[in-house]
C-alpha cells in the first residue's frame, strides 16, 4: 500500500525525496517494501510530514499550517524507537527548512521553539519506552493490569452469614498505587488477612507493594498461620532492599467459632470493639519488622469475636503525623470510630478513613472484619 502512496506522489515530490540525504533512505524503502512493522509507522508519519510540509509551502489560504507537524513529532515519540524517531525528526527539519526556504509566513520563532520542546519530549519518552521493551502505549497498559490485579487482590473474600468485612484504600496525591495493601484467603471457616504497609508513598512505594502483594498472596493460606510471617522475612531477607523496611499484620479467624489470632510485625496494633463494654481495646500483639532480623519472633495475641464484635486493622498513614505520638493517633482513630457502631461498621469504614487522611499526605489503608 504505502509503495502505491509513492507511486501517487507528484514527480516534484519524488525528485525533492531524492535530493535529500535524510529522505533517501525512506524512499527507497517504500520502494522496495522492505519495512517491519516500526518502519510501516516510521514511513507512515514520515510521508505524512512531507505531505504537510509540501502542501504548506503550496498552500495561500492557511489551510495547510506548518503547526501539524508537532503532531507528528508527537506521534513518533508515542510509536517510534530512538533511532527511528531521529530519523523522523530529520524529516520534520527537512521539511521546516523547506517551508523557510519557500518563505513560508508560519515558519517563525514560534513554530521552530515548539517544535523543539515536543521533540526533547519525544525524545524522553521514546527512550524511557525503550529501556523498558514496550512499545506504543503498551507500558501505560500493562501498569493499569498490575494495577488492577493489585486491586483484586485486595478484595476481601465472600463471606458465611453473619459475618462481614470490608476494606479500604487510600493513595497519598490521588495516586493510583501505593505502598499498602491487603491479601486474604478463605479456606472452610478459616479467614486469613494480611494487611502490608510498604515504606513511602505513591508510585515510589508502589512498585515494591505490586511485586510483594504476588509473593505475599502464594504464602497465605499456603503455610501454617504461625509460619506465615516468618517466611515473609525470609522472603524480604533474600531480596536485600536498601528501600526502606515492610510492615505487617496478619489475622487468622476461625469462622464457626469466631476465635482469632492477630501476629503484627512492626505494624500499629490491631483494635476490636467490644460489644458487650462497648469500648474499643488495643491489640497488644508485637514484633519486628520484616526484613531487619534473620529470625522473625512475633508475639501473637488470641481473642474472639462475638455477636456485635468487630475486629479493625490498619496503616500508620491513618494515624501517624510528624511531631505527634502515635498512641494520640491511635486515640484519635478509636475516637472517629465510635461513629461506626450505631450506623453500621460496613457504612461508615471510607468516611472514618477519609476523615483521618484528610489531615496527612501518607497512603492509608483500613480492613474491618465484624460478626453480625
Amino acid at each position: 500500500m504505502l509503495q502505491r502512496l509513492v507511486q501517487l506522489l507528484p514527480p516534484r515530490v519524488r525528485a525533492f525525496l531524492r535530493r535529500i540525504p535524510p529522505l533517501v533512505a525512506l524512499y527507497r524503502a517504500l520502494r522496495q517494501g522492505r519495512l517491519t512493522r516500526e518502519r510501516y509507522v516510521f514511513a507512515a508519519l514520515a510521508v505524512a510530514a512531507i505531505a504537510i510540509g509540501i502542501a504548506t509551502a503550496d498552500d495561500t489560504r492557511g489551510l495547510a499550517p506548518s503547526g501539524a507537524l508537532v503532531l507528528i513529532v508527537l506521534g513518533g515519540g508515542l510509536l517510534l524507537r530512538v533511532r527511528s524517531l531521529v530519523a523522523l525528526l530529520c524529516v520534520v527539519v527537512a521539511m521546516v527548512c523547506y517551508d523557510a526556504w519557500r518563505h513560508v509566513a508560519a515558519i517563525g520563532p514560534g513554530i521552530v521553539a515548539t517544535l523543539t520542546i515536543t521533540a526533547v519530549l519525544a525524545l524522553t519518552l521514546a527512550r524511557t519506552r525503550q529501556q523498558l521493551g514496550v512499545q506504543g502505549l503498551r507500558g501505560d497498559s500493562m501498569l493499569l493490569e498490575l494495577r488492577d490485579r493489585l486491586r483484586r487482590q485486595g478484595e476481601m473474600p465472600e463471606l458465611p452469614e453473619g459475618w462481614g468485612a470490608q476494606v479500604v484504600m487510600l493513595q497519598a496525591g490521588g495516586s493510583s498505587f501505593g505502598g499498602d495493601f491487603v491479601v486474604s484467603t478463605l479456606e472452610g471457616d478459616t479467614l486469613e488477612v494480611a494487611l502490608v504497609d510498604v515504606s513511602g508513598k505513591g508510585t515510589d512505594a508502589g512498585t515494591r507493594a505490586l511485586m510483594l502483594s504476588g509473593a505475599f498472596g502464594g504464602l497465605l493460606g499456603s503455610l501454617q498461620p504461625d509460619r506465615f510471617l516468618p517466611a515473609c522475612n525470609v522472603y524480604l531477607q533474600k531480596q536485600r532492599w536498601d528501600e526502606g523496611f515492610v510492615t505487617a499484620v496478619h489475622v487468622v479467624v476461625d469462622l464457626a467459632t469466631g476465635d482469632y489470632t492477630v501476629g503484627s510485625a512492626g505494624h500499629p496494633p490491631a483494635v476490636q470493639f467490644d460489644a458487650g463494654s462497648g469500648a474499643w481495646q488495643v491489640s497488644p500483639a508485637k514484633g519486628v519488622v520484616l526484613g531487619v532480623v534473620p529470625d522473625l519472633h512475633c508475639v501473637p495475641e488470641h481473642g474472639r469475636l462475638r455477636p456485635g464484635d468487630a475486629l479493625m486493622l490498619y496503616t500508620d498513614g491513618l494515624v501517624e503525623s510528624p511531631g505527634s505520638d502515635l498512641d494520640a493517633g491511635i486515640d484519635r482513630l478509636l475516637g472517629e470510630a465510635e461513629r461506626l457502631v450505631p450506623q453500621g461498621f460496613g457504612k461508615g469504614a471510607r468516611e472514618l478513613v477519609e476523615t483521618m487522611a484528610a489531615t496527612r499526605d501518607d497512603d492509608c489503608a483500613l480492613v474491618l472484619i465484624w460478626r453480625k
